[in-house]
């Protein structure tokens, strides 16, 4: 019997003793593995002075010179800047990486400060800022900087000036713009700082008004392409564009008036008016110098659902014709 109780309590004893081992050898281990340390060679990249629209390449090296495993868990950005590359995103002890960063500066000139966070598990710095900074210099000019253009065949469009202020020669690549409503002669092999282009308007492709821009490529080395928005003035302005009828009531008759302009101050004449299906009715017209008047009345037809449509199209003489869409909602029954 007492050399049963020695057998327990040895087995006990030994029991306990591996418990502690294991206790010592984890505390050891957390000892040895320790914490993660992430340290930046620079956390600003200036590009100074550059052009507007031309693409920059930054590096930020950074290493791990703590005795725990790094782990970078988030890499997050302002407008404008994109990281380009992260290989990995766990390091060793005394291992290296690097956050590449693209940045492409806005047509504006100014000083600009775009930042990136870098998120990890140092406990001492887990929320690191990265900034990039530059100064926007117009490298290229160029007037003007937006376009009005009548539509008419008569009509004296702005020269496009485009000078190198750096005094850098390029070439232009290409010139296009929305719907190819607006063209320019060019040689793409001339060479020169200052260049005038005389657009020249399509009037049908542009219709009876279209807004877009003008892109002209360039081959100068830091800015490869200007942006001139357009818009265009068409010959005749409706008031109001269409009409919409709310609350209508079949066969109850409204009363509106519609006015057509000549944005050109020319003068004209209404040849015809019409209504599509007839629900619409001028109960009066008269003319002012370069604009019409016309009193109408529109009278809602039987109810066959929960809106009814008309088109009043008016002709203007030797010229195009003019279209107000009129809507009516009817009236919700109680």
């Amino acid at each position: 019997m007492r050399a049963q109780l020695l057998v327990i309590a040895l087995s006990l004893f030994l029991l306990v003793s591996s418990n502690l081992r294991a206790d010592v050898n984890d505390v050891n281990s957390e000892e040895q593995t320790g914490a993660a340390d992430i340290k930046f060679g620079k956390t600003v990249c200036d590009f100074g002075n550059i052009g507007p629209g031309s693409k920059q390449m930054c590096e930020f090296n950074f290493t791990n010179v703590g005795t725990g495993t790094l782990k970078i868990t988030d890499v997050t950005k302002t407008c404008g800047c994109t990281p380009f590359t992260l290989e990995k995103k766990e390091y060793a002890p005394g291992e290296s990486g690097v956050i590449k960063v693209e940045y492409q500066p806005t047509k504006h000139p100014g000083k600009v400060h775009k930042t990136l966070f870098v998120t990890s598990n140092d406990p001492e710095e887990g929320k690191i800022e990265l900034s990039i900074e530059a100064n926007i210099v117009l490298k290229v000019q160029y007037e003007p900087e937006s376009m009005n253009l009548m539509l008419t065949d008569d009509a004296n469009y702005p020269d496009i000036v485009i000078t190198a202020v750096d005094g850098k020669p390029f070439s232009i690549k290409n010139f296009k713009s929305t719907v190819n409503g607006i063209t320019a002669d060019f040689d793409p092999n001339e060479k020169a700082v200052k260049f005038v282009l005389k657009p020249k308007a399509n009037i049908e492709k542009l219709g009876k008004g279209v807004n877009g821009r003008i892109e002209i490529k360039l081959t100068h080395p830091e800015v490869d392409e200007i942006t001139i928005p357009f818009t265009t003035l068409s010959r005749f302005k409706l008031s109001p564009p269409s009409i919409i009828l709310f609350k209508s009531e079949p066969n109850k008759p409204v009363t509106r008036e519609i006015w057509v302009l000549n944005n050109y101050n020319e003068d004209f004449e209404v040849d015809s008016v019409k209504s599509s299906k007839g629900f619409i009715e001028v109960v009066d017209q008269e003319k002012n110098g370069n604009r019409y008047k016309f009193n109408v009345k529109i009278t809602p037809p039987e109810e066959k659902g929960r809106m009814f449509s008309d088109d009043f199209l008016i002709n203007i003489k030797d010229s195009e014709q003019l279209k107000i869409t009129c809507r009516g909602f009817y009236a919700k029954e109680k």
